[in-house]
């Protein structure tokens, strides 16, 4: 069989990459922002933080908190139709109303 060439980042330079205005130190209250249990949030990767980065395919999407994990958050995603739990850092998540 074929072997995959590449790894987390492969195809991924428009997703993973910043505007030029949007560029510079990120913000320490974003780093450390806190969510509850029950609360919507949208996955939008932060290409200056790797850790805690979840998977490519999932930019975009829009899930509910189902707990913590050390540092990290369990997000509920609808994955064409199964649900799927990701685990980022909150650096990554962005609240929606």
């Amino acid at each position: 069989m074929v072997q995959k060439v590449g790894g987390f980042r492969r195809k991924s330079r428009k997703k993973l990459t910043k505007h030029r205005t949007e560029r510079g130190k990120i913000s320490i209250s974003k780093y450390f922002q806190e969510f509850k249990v029950g609360e919507r949030v949208q996955l939008l990767a932060e290409p200056a933080v790797q850790k805690g980065m979840f998977f490519p395919k999932f930019y975009g999407k829009t899930g509910l908190i189902n707990g913590k994990r050390g540092n990290c958050y369990k997000i509920v995603i609808n994955d064409y139709g199964k649900k799927k739990i990701v685990i980022t850092h909150p650096v990554h998540l962005k609240r929606v109303l």
